[in-house]
């Protein structure tokens, strides 16, 4: 269908059409078709294939011989590439000298030069069509007589040049915002206005603060919004608990981190009369608390979900709802939306239901808690957390042998004194408390997610929103083999489509000192999680039907899904239309990509606050990159990323060997390979450009 989509366009380059004209032309005429196309005309405009334009759709095409795609600029900023729009000739190379004043992620215009043998058409900006971003931080420098800016984000590659009379009152050495950036001329440097100061640049809040603006982080609620938060009521009517399913008197209580502040998820167990048990899930319910059409849901879309910043949270939603009424906090009484699965001990779900529910949850336990009863065997509701630990194990063994990969992304956790600064850090610990709870969110979101699918027949097409997870990219595929094989290990590229042998693989890395290199490069490899209407099914877990229904606290993904399945098992029509969820989808997938990048420079300015006091240690690392202008690496003690560059490497000439990973000195004939466990001295921590600096200590 999707070919047959851009065939049509391709023969109709000037048509502007609505999906219903599409569809006639093409004959698609049930309403599970008509539903598929509109998906497929989505997926098209996120790929640049198409444009759209109120409710009409075109075929992106430039008419002027010119060229239209998004900039994207090397890190060492010694060339970018143009992705055209209309994806028809490949991407253009663009060599330094003709970025024009483009920035890193901006929509430019290109014109193509002379077409290298073998390699990408080389081309040249002429023209900016629309700025990425249209403020940025920085920090507020002076040479001469100049003052100037050297911005935070790396897609600002100039200085900015701000005139005296533009400052603000800002001084050298503060963290500032710029805005009303103007660029023309390629030889000199752009110019803007100071528009707020945040602070002393290099301090944690200053910065924390300045990375919030960066990613355009909304960390204040609007007045309206909190206003409609203040009128909640805080008591639960009785007229709504008689409409529950009442769990007040179960064994109910939550596992969470020791430094959580909400809590969205409670569990429950009961060993049945038939040797079964009764597992429960018990999701707070936040739907019940926000209207469609509210300031609250308008909010929480924008924000899209909670961002964990190191000593900080951004919350989605206002603390009176994430701290207070939706958070299932012990010996209150709290609205929840409940899986009960009825599973035998071999973990096969024999029955479940879907109902709302009224809790009070019994116990607030921490993980450490938690393990700390698995180990002894003793301590408050044993039996209750052994039996869940039972079953969690016996799930957790039935996925993977599906072929359901357990990708880990070591975390680090930093040790703070009162003052914010991190006196210690080191890799999180997985315990078996944590996989406990894992396993039962993975149940109650795949058992959500299924219910919807397996009855589609009986009540028709109802659209949804899924968690998806496609197949990987053979080329990336190809690479990830290329390098797993440099550190001894083999990947058959032929089977790439087989989860089974990713998950074999991982399990051969497990627990040696590669292992976090190798888990990190493997989800690279892969195509990214995303939300969709379009099931596909969810290839690193190896499940046909998964959705994210737990954690509606931090999450608009699972609120929306909360709204939907509480229609569908009502009998009623979704409150949504498949475009408007289309939209949903995207947004919270783009929002939980920002979130997960403002996340990761949390931890990295923190690992430099803390390794400012450790400058001349010597740490054990891993090469994690190889490139011709130095040595990337992570630390194997607390995962902090660097840098050994070859201007520092003066022991020898180096030369980049870019087949095979790595750099060979020139004299010595030294190797320096992509997975070499080494020895490196810490020399230089650069918090403006975030960079910290390694050399190989002797």
């Amino acid at each position: 269908m999707k070919n047959k989509i851009k065939a049509f366009f391709k023969k109709n380059p000037a048509g502007k059409f609505k999906p219903k004209e599409i569809a006639k032309k093409l004959g698609f005429t049930q309403q599970h078709e008509y539903a598929k196309l509109k998906h497929f005309l989505h997926d098209l405009v996120k790929e640049d294939f198409l444009i759209k334009v109120g409710k009409r759709y075109s075929l992106n095409v430039e008419t002027t011989g010119k060229i239209i795609g998004k900039f994207i600029i090397s890190d060492d900023k010694r060339f970018g590439f143009v992705i055209p729009k209309n994806k028809a000739p490949r991407d253009i190379f663009i060599p330094e000298k003709y970025f024009h004043t483009a920035f890193d992620g901006d929509i430019v215009e290109v014109s193509l030069l002379a077409h290298r043998k073998g390699k990408n058409i080389e081309g040249q900006v002429t023209r900016i069509v629309e700025r990425k971003r249209k403020e940025l931080t920085g920090t507020l420098h002076k040479s001469g007589s100049f003052y100037f800016v050297s911005p935070d984000e790396e897609s600002f590659h100039k200085d900015v040049f701000i005139p005296q009379n533009k400052l603000k009152g800002a001084k050298i050495g503060d963290k500032v915002v710029v805005a009303n950036i103007v660029w023309t001329s390629p030889t000199l440097n752009p110019e803007g206005e100071v528009i707020e100061k945040l602070g002393k640049a290099g301090t944690y809040e200053v910065e924390i603060t300045a990375l919030a603006r960066e990613f355009e982080l909304p960390y204040k609620f609007p007045r309206k919004v909190l206003k409609e938060v203040k009128e909640i009521p805080t008591q639960i009517p009785k007229s709504e608990i008689k409409k529950r399913l009442d769990l007040r008197k179960e064994n109910v209580f939550t596992i969470d981190p020791k430094d959580a502040k909400d809590f969205d998820d409670a569990v429950s167990v009961k060993k049945l009369r038939n040797g079964n048990y009764s597992v429960g899930v018990h999701i707070a319910d936040v739907s019940h608390y926000i209207a469609d059409d509210s300031q609250l849901f308008r909010e929480s879309y924008k924000r899209g979900n909670s961002v964990y910043l190191v000593n900080k949270v951004i919350p989605m939603l206002p603390e009176k709802l994430s701290n207070n009424i939706c958070s299932l906090v012990p010996n209150e009484d709290r609205l929840t939306f409940s899986v009960i699965a009825e599973l035998t001990p071999r973990g096969r779900v024999v029955k479940y239901k879907i109902k709302k529910s009224i809790i009070r949850s019994k116990r607030r336990f921490t993980y450490e808690e938690v393990q700390e009863i698995l180990d002894k065997k003793k301590g408050d509701f044993v039996e209750d957390l052994s039996t869940l630990n039972r079953i969690a194990r016996v799930l957790k063994s039935k996925r993977r042998a599906k072929g359901s990969i357990d990708f880990i992304r070591p975390e680090v956790e930093f040790k703070l004194d009162k003052n914010g600064a991190p006196i210690d850090v080191k890799i999180k610990k997985i315990t078996e408390s944590h996989e406990l709870i894992e396993e039962l969110m993975l149940l109650a979101n795949k058992i959500i997610a299924t219910h919807v699918n397996i009855n589609k027949k009986q009540s028709g097409v109802f659209p949804f929103v899924y968690r998806v997870h496609d197949l990987p990219e053979e080329e990336k595929i190809k690479e990830f083999a290329k390098f797993v094989k440099s550190l001894g290990y083999n990947y058959d590229v032929n089977q790439y489509a087989n989860p089974k042998q990713m998950k074999n693989l991982l399990d051969q890395v497990k627990d040696t000192e590669e292992e976090a290199l190798v888990n990190e490069v493997a989800i690279r490899s892969m195509a990214k999680a995303v939300y969709s209407t379009h099931n596909i099914g969810h290839f690193g877990l190896a499940f046909k039907y998964y959705t994210h229904f737990t954690s509606p606290i931090r999450r608009f993904a699972d609120l929306i899904v909360h709204k939907l399945i509480f229609d569908y098992v009502n009998g009623k029509k979704a409150r949504f239309s498949l475009d408007l969820l289309d939209d949903y989808a995207t947004q919270a997938s783009e929002r939980e990509r920002v979130a997960v990048q403002a996340e990761r420079v949390s931890v990295k300015l923190k690992q430099m606050e803390y390794l400012r006091n450790h400058l001349g240690d010597d740490f054990h690392a891993v090469i994690s990159g190889v490139t011709s202008f130095g040595i990337f690496v992570q630390l194997t003690e607390n995962l902090a990323d660097g840098m050994i560059r070859l201007r520092d490497m003066d022991d020898d000439f180096y030369i980049y060997d870019e087949k095979n990973y790595l750099i060979k000195g020139k004299r010595t004939s030294k190797r320096y390979r992509l997975g070499d466990k080494i020895i490196v001295k810490l020399i230089r921590i650069d918090e403006e450009r975030r960079e910290i600096n390694f050399i190989l200590s002797e």
